[in-house]
């Protein structure tokens, strides 16, 4: 094809007689009437972006109206029939058959239609603008005092500023998240739920998190001291929660309302641990100074080998004079990967990790600092297995049978960040997240709440502080874990739920087959928070009890709860990547107030530093296409080997909604 010569677009220097005419280019409103005669498929694509009114020709304007009529009729637009449809009269005015001939004749290549037709729309809206400046200027000079120039003038630039939604149909959102359920939190043991529902009320926060710390101290009562065998396999009784709320919600006063009582149990711990550290450190001085003669005695006696023996043993004595480390329940907003691991290391495998802001754990485990992630501890801990630290410089940790238990806040940004650490998914991390996603009360607030009942706070501090020191003796070194089992009636239940929730996982029908790595542990998930509901209702002989169909029911209720909100993460998170840079794009265009872009201009802006080629962007483009979010323009005509880069355009409703 050869190239056309290039179109101008006449602004009004062209023509000195005419003075300064209105923009237009008559070339191009050739061209894409040619095109549309010729071609039925360009004409599809065309009048989605034109209308008569935006010819500057006003035969031009009529040959349109011929054609488009003709189309609605499913008649051929060909010249012809486009001449016996204006008639012979309006055919002359409009330059006569000839003319008709001729337009479609010189059309350089019909599928380049809708380029053309983008330039006239652009001029057509230029030559809006230049009318409204002219009027803007009348109504400057206006002497009529009681003319509302101001009225007119915004009615002018509303006109301007409008949205035009011409060729667009409605965008499919990008989420499709409903309304999100409240946490049940009657399905928690009275004494907890009562005192849940009173610290959100007093702190004027959702129920939600209260309700999930709830959980999570249960966990922290029971993880590594308690299973639970659902039949076929067991469970540990920790749990990882994430609560995402933004920054204003209060979160560190239900934080330290939640968490109290565990306070006062570790604090007893430590208290009836102190004897016995102080027993290991006086043993493990001895044991050094005993080490110490019996090497220096070997030293002095080379050719003596009942001394090298004695100083042996003495070594050996030494090496297991070890000094227990002081009780930890839980650590909060500094913990760190390492930090986590140490502490497992040192508290025979059972730790917790509660923090109002939470996403400094994350990041780091993301390898933020390291450049490389590390999620190890959080995989082995959620399971219950071994972990074996080796570290150059230091000794070697090892965790028979580690039991983490996670309580965090994030916030919203922070969460859907997580999607930019592949290894979370792939490797099964994001399978772990029990979230929640409540709606925050910012806004909406009750300045005059009413006070947590004191009975109900006492009887909660008190019941959770004596929860926590019955069951830690069960996982010190020693005794065995309690294992806690079902009736037949609730090991039923089990097993029907594994049935419920098997389809749901089938590709291409199932309502979770696009976040399988979490909902094939949802069952596990469920079974391990009717253990916990079990040992908060059975407070003294839980452990010796199997768990009841009712509370399996609750803890059904709460898995429910669960799932909605693991979809609402999971696609606020971007489990597809090409989704997460989808909603950048229309975010971005949103900000900036951008209409059209190329893919370019998403590597320097959107997606920035995200993608090292044009071609990566590929992925988000057809999401958006796909979605009716963006459209591409026709690329212009190129002769060369090199394709010219497409632009697209954003839907009008993404400058000014969400998706």
């Amino acid at each position: 094809m050869s190239r056309p010569a290039p179109l101008r677009v006449i602004d009004g220097n062209d023509d000195p007689e005419l003075g300064r005419s209105l923009p237009h280019n008559i070339q191009a409103e050739q061209y894409v009437l040619g095109a549309v005669m010729l071609s039925p498929a360009v004409l599809g694509e065309v009048r989605a972006l034109l209308a008569a009114d935006d010819f500057y020709r006003p035969a031009h304007a009529l040959i349109w109206h011929a054609v488009t009529e003709l189309a609605d009729r499913s008649e051929p637009t060909d010249a012809l029939a486009v001449g016996n449809r204006i008639g012979a009269r309006q055919l002359a005015k409009v330059g006569g058959a000839p003319y008709l001939h001729t337009l479609i004749a010189d059309v350089p290549a019909a599928v380049n239609g809708g380029y053309y037709a983008l330039m006239v729309r652009d001029l057509a809206y230029r030559r809006r603008v230049a009318t409204a400046a002219t009027r803007l200027t009348q109504l400057a000079h206006q002497v009529d005092g009681d003319s509302d120039v101001r009225t007119g003038v915004l009615a002018e630039l509303a006109a301007l500023t409008a949205q035009d939604a011409r060729g667009w149909a409605e965008p499919t959102p990008l989420s499709a998240v409903p309304d999100l359920p409240e946490f049940p939190s009657w399905t928690l043991p009275e004494w907890m739920g009562e005192y849940a529902a009173d610290i959100a009320e007093v702190t004027q926060t959702p129920v939600d998190l209260a309700g999930c710390l709830a959980l999570t101290v249960l966990a922290v009562a029971a993880g590594g001291n308690v299973w639970v065998s659902a039949g076929p396999w067991s469970e540990p009784t920790n749990l990882y929660l994430l609560m995402v709320l933004a920054p204003g919600n209060r979160k560190s006063e239900v934080y330290k309302a939640m968490t109290a009582p565990i306070r006062d149990a570790e604090s007893r711990l430590i208290e009836q641990a102190q004897p016995e550290i102080a027993a290991a450190v006086v043993a493990r001085k001895v044991a050094e100074a005993n080490a110490e003669r019996a090497e220096k005695t070997a030293t002095d006696r080379p050719l003596d080998s009942t001394a090298r023996g004695l100083a042996t043993d003495a070594r050996l004595a030494l090496e297991d004079a070890t000094i227990p480390a002081e009780p930890k329940l839980f650590g909060g907003n500094d913990s760190t990967v390492e930090k986590a691991t140490s502490r497992l290391a040192e508290q025979n495998g059972r730790y917790a990790v509660l923090a109002p802001e939470g996403g400094k754990l994350l990041s780091i485990a993301g390898g933020r600092y390291s450049g490389s992630p590390d999620i190890g501890v959080f995989l082995s801990g959620h399971a219950g297995e071994e972990i074996r630290i080796e570290r150059i410089g230091r000794a070697s940790e090892r965790i028979d049978a580690a039991t983490l238990t996670i309580g965090i806040c994030l916030q919203p940004g922070v969460l859907s960040g997580l999607g930019d650490t592949p290894e979370f998914r792939e490797q099964g991390l994001l399978g772990r997240l029990l979230v929640s996603m409540p709606e925050s009360l910012l806004g909406r607030r009750n300045p005059n709440p009413a006070p947590v009942r004191p009975s109900v706070a006492d009887d909660y501090r008190r019941t959770l502080k004596a929860l926590v020191l019955s069951l830690r003796e069960h996982g010190e070194p020693g005794h065995r874990p309690v294992t806690l089992t079902f009736t037949p009636e609730a090991q039923r239940a089990v097993t029907s739920l594994l049935a419920e929730i098997e389809p749901r996982l089938a590709p291409g029908t199932g309502d979770l087959a696009h976040m399988t790595d979490w909902a094939g542990k949802y069952v596990g998930a469920v079974v391990r928070i009717a253990a916990l509901l079990h040992l908060g209702i059975h407070l003294r002989d839980g452990y010796q009890q199997p768990i009841g169909l009712q509370t399996f029911d609750h803890a059904r209720q709460l898995g429910e709860y669960f799932i909605a909100h693991a979809q609402a993460a999971y696609d606020a998170i971007g489990a597809d990547p090409a989704v997460n840079h989808a909603r950048a794009v229309i975010d971005w265009a949103r900000r900036t107030g951008t209409t059209r872009f190329t893919a370019r201009d998403l590597m320097r802006g959107p997606l920035k530093s995200k993608f090292r080629k044009v071609a990566d962007t590929e992925p988000a483009l057809r999401v958006l296409e796909s979605h009716g979010w963006v459209r591409r323009h026709p690329a212009p005509p190129n002769p060369g080997n090199r394709p010219p880069s497409p632009t697209y355009e954003v839907h009008p409703s993404a400058l000014g909604s969400a998706s």
